[in-house]
């Protein structure tokens, strides 16, 4: 008889061993999801068909949750939903209704960009898990700290921290925590494999700037994959065949998988919800296996040396395999610049060319079938390949070369393309996707996770079976009968075990067994049978059952977070143009002497070396108590602002003292950093916040006493409207005119392609001596700059201007307007601020304005992201 199942609190997921953390896979479908199970992932994450970052997937749908659920729970893996872009304002009903579904449906947690996202969930519920997700641009303590502010359960460091700075961090928030909250260090999550991102996540706008496409919006286009050619003081550099200047290679941790253990990290993650299930399938195996033998052995084979595991990774999708900035900063090898697609196994250089084949001196084993690609360093244009037909010792040999003959179907291969040193990699082999998709094809369980058992029992009592798996879940089941004395053979621990370890089948393998049996008793082995049966059910059934998280009902609920706080509109925008004020962001001296020429009562500098800040403000100060043609606006309090970089690393707080020494009258604050260490100063949150709904900006407003905050560049004229409209107007500041920051990078092109150097340590920066550009496809020439931490910036060669919708944010109820100068000379400066001003004041239409910025700007403007 079966006794009545029992179950323990479940293992928070972010509190597994230190010593082997969870592994978590990509799954953007149904068949993904499950070659992430069966290969031994302890999570996969996953998104819905809207806001996700990854919308090209497949997704699954909010039907498919329960039944998703179920199956991740029978098998003993948990499910994070991806909730991570920002959210618009006129979005938040529906998310509010997405939410409620994933928190009903028992998924595990939901990865979050959104700062207003994660307020609305702790609204909804105290006790759902929120992961903080990379979008959220966590480098530092203080943005773990940030995280956990929020009611964040994980964050997910940025791919750009180094396994040093991730010990600086846990260590920081270790001190934070014992001595000032009594919260526990929060876990940390870092990407270990696939494709890495030139650009900070959550802070790339060039997909926006570009094609209107935002990668906040999990519509990224992929602009770092195309090449590009390096501008240097107006020449073309000669790189010969590195064109892909801002592709990185692919991130494989799998070498440095003991320091990650060590350095505490809770969660490894792959990259690949756009990739195909053999991808998944393979990649979480090897780091399945990886892990498993660090659990088993403190000095397991270097990975390195691993050549199976290797290869493998390298067939899945491979644009070159590198430990990414895990090892710290080398900017001769994070981007090769060779192209910017998958290769696969380097197989050696085209030695000869016979007929219908090619000579090679392999690098790596070949056989016929494989799938091969012929590189002449054009990745742009078509490539020769196929599949191989014969392997063959070469006719004519060459002295001191090991060389093999590869041959293709007659006609298969254009040979009058192929040349002598062309390099030729392996894209396919179908041996090996035939071993990967057995891993995951039918509906037996393949990956089995161990149960503990324990049997307690003696003469005359029923023989009691307890089960446990990992995850906390705990049955108890009686036999029918009770133990009888044994005559002959008594029951072993050998005979437990092997009837009890009969799992095949079932999601379980044995795992301990504990034997408790009092004497010397034996039952029918078919009873122990039915005994592991009914064990298995109750566990199978016990892990089905949806998670129970608290779900309240919100008053008001998310879609009357947009009352209409906009101010009236009867006033004519003349009238409401001369309380406007337009404030002008400066990036060198003579920007800001015009500036200031123009009587700009608030000014923003952002200066790539914020020595000069000081000099700045003295020239701000000194100017405006001279000034006497130009009053200041009424109700505007004149004031000089300086940017911090917009990234933050542990150890870098000589910049921030830098810019703080400046004596500035406040800050334009772009990270968590800058919240906190510029409090009780004036401060302006700028558009790296991505504020782009009412809860976000209240938060920010109230949570940090911001005098206001930028709105977030993704924001089209309505998205805008709707924010304008659900909050205080005054609470905003929008951008009107600027070059749009498209990638902000760790990755320096200055020191990779103008120096032989790793660092800012060996490079003789470059970057203070050239003016350099990126030349793309359609030769547009986007300026390239570098901040105080070395990290660079490529702006959009064009400006772009919202003056069409100037008389629309007036009626709004805005009064911040802010004009960004990026190369702009002195008299440019001053033009545009005079136009913008007669916009303002309503002497000329936006129209107009648009119309002359066009003819004066040699290379035009483009009305951006508002009018998308």
């Amino acid at each position: 008889m079966t006794g009545a199942a029992t179950t323990e609190t479940i293992r928070d997921p972010q509190l597994a061993s230190p010593q082997l953390p969870e592994l978590l896979a990509p799954a953007g479908d149904w068949e993904s999801a499950k070659a992430a199970v069966e290969n031994g992932a302890d999570a996969i994450y996953f998104g819905l068909e809207k806001f996700n970052a990854r919308m090209r997937a497949h997704n699954f749908t909010e039907a498919d949750l329960p039944k998703l659920m179920e199956f991740l729970h029978r098998r003993g893996v948990r499910g994070y939903v991806t909730f991570n872009t920002i959210v618009f304002q006129d979005e938040l009903a529906a998310a509010e209704n997405y939410l409620r579904a994933i928190i009903a449906a028992g998924v595990d947690a939901a990865i979050v960009q959104d700062v207003g996202i994660c307020r609305l969930i702790r609204r909804l519920s105290p006790d759902f898990p929120i992961h903080a997700s990379t979008q959220m641009t966590i480098t530092s303590a203080a943005g773990i700290e940030f995280a956990r502010n929020l009611g964040c359960n994980l964050a997910v460091l940025a791919r750009e921290c180094s396994i040093a700075e991730m010990e600086k961090i846990r260590a920081a928030d270790a001190a934070i925590s014992s001595t000032v909250t009594p919260h526990s260090p929060l876990p940390l999550e870092v990407f270990v494999h696939g494709a890495l991102c030139v650009a900070y996540s959550g802070q790339c706008l060039t997909s926006e700037s570009l094609g209107g496409r935002s990668a906040n919006r999990g519509e990224c286009a992929q602009a770092c994959r195309m090449p590009y050619e390096l501008v240097s003081d107006g020449q073309t550099v000669p790189l010969g065949d590195k064109k892909y200047l801002l592709s990185p290679q692919d991130l494989a941790g799998l070498d440095v998988l003991p320091e990650l253990v060590r350095a505490g990290v809770s969660s490894l993650k792959i990259e690949g919800r756009l990739k195909a299930p053999e991808y998944v399938a393979s990649i979480t195996r090897v780091y399945r296996n990886a892990l498993d033998k660090l659990k088993l052995d403190s000095k397991p084979v270097a990975p390195h040396q691993d050549h199976d595991s290797q290869y493998e990774m390298e067939m899945s999708f491979s644009r070159g395999l590198y430990t990414g900035w895990f090892g710290g900063i080398d900017n001769q090898k994070l981007v090769h610049a060779r192209f910017g697609k998958k290769r696969g196994v380097f197989l050696g250089e085209i030695k000869k060319i016979v007929r219908d084949g090619v000579v090679v001196d392999l690098a790596a084993p070949v056989k016929p079938g494989d799938g091969v690609v012929f590189d002449a360093g054009k990745p742009a244009e078509k490539e020769e390949g196929g599949r191989i037909y014969e392997v063959e010792a070469p006719r004519s040999r060459i002295p001191g070369q090991q060389l093999t003959e590869l041959r293709f179907g007659y006609g298969n291969i254009d040979f009058l393309r192929v040349h002598i040193g062309d390099k030729l990699w392996k894209t396919n082999d179908p041996e090996l996707d035939k071993r990967v998709r057995q891993t995951f094809e039918g509906e037996t369980p393949r990956f089995q996770r161990p149960i503990d058992v324990e049997v307690h029992g003696a003469v005359g009592q029923p023989l009691t079976l307890i089960a446990r798996d990992e995850t906390g879940h705990v049955t108890q089941v009686d036999s029918a009968m009770p133990l009888a004395k044994a005559e002959k053979v008594p029951l072993s621990e050998a005979k437990l075990r092997e009837q009890f370890g009969r799992l095949g089948g079932t999601p379980f393998k044995l795992g301990v067994l504990k034997n408790f049996l009092s004497g010397e008793v034996m039952v029918p082995v078919s009873e122990l049978n039915r005994l592991r049966r009914d064990a298995v059910a109750d566990l199978e059934k016990l892990r089905a059952q949806p998670k129970r998280w608290t779900l309240n009902e919100l008053n008001p609920p998310a879609a009357e977070l947009s009352e209409n706080h906009s101010v009236s509109t009867s006033a004519s925008p003349r009238l409401r143009g001369e309380n406007a004020e337009l404030i002008v962001l400066v990036r060198n001296l003579a920007q800001l002497e015009a500036a200031l020429k123009c009587g700009v009562a608030t000014v923003y500098c952002e200066f790539e070396d914020p020595k000069k800040y000081r000099e700045a403000v003295t020239l701000f100060h000194t100017a405006r108590g001279c000034s006497v043609s130009h009053p200041p606006t009424p109700g505007v309090q004149p004031g000089i602002f300086v940017a911090p970089p917009r990234i933050f690393k542990m150890g870098e707080e000589w910049i921030l003292n830098l810019v703080r020494s400046s004596n500035a009258d406040g800050y334009l604050v772009r990270n968590h950093d800058h919240l906190k260490f510029f409090s009780g100063a004036r401060r302006i949150g700028d558009f790296s916040l991505n504020v782009a709904n009412r809860l976000s900006a209240e938060y920010f407003k109230n949570q940090f006493a911001l005098e206001r905050v930028t709105a977030s560049y993704d924001l089209n004229v309505l998205q805008l409207a709707a924010l304008l409209q659900s909050a205080l107007p005054e609470w905003f500041e929008i951008t009107l005119h600027q070059h749009m920051p498209m990638f902000h990078m760790e990755h320096c092109v200055f020191c990779a392609f103008l120096s032989q150097g790793k660092d800012y340590r060996d490079c003789g920066r470059p970057c203070d001596k050239h003016d350099v550009k990126l030349r793309d496809r359609v030769g547009a020439e986007h300026p390239l700059k570098a901040d105080a931490g070395c990290r660079n910036t490529v702006f959009n060669s064009q400006a772009q201007t919202g003056a069409e919708f100037v008389e629309k944010l007036l009626a709004l109820g805005v009064k911040k307007f802010r004009v960004e100068f990026l190369n702009e000379s002195a008299e440019e400066v001053e033009r545009i601020i005079a136009k913008y001003r007669q916009l303002l004041r309503g002497e000329i239409s936006g129209t107009q304005l648009w119309r002359e910025l066009k003819l004066f700007n040699q290379l035009g403007v483009t009305r951006g992201q508002m009018g998308k």
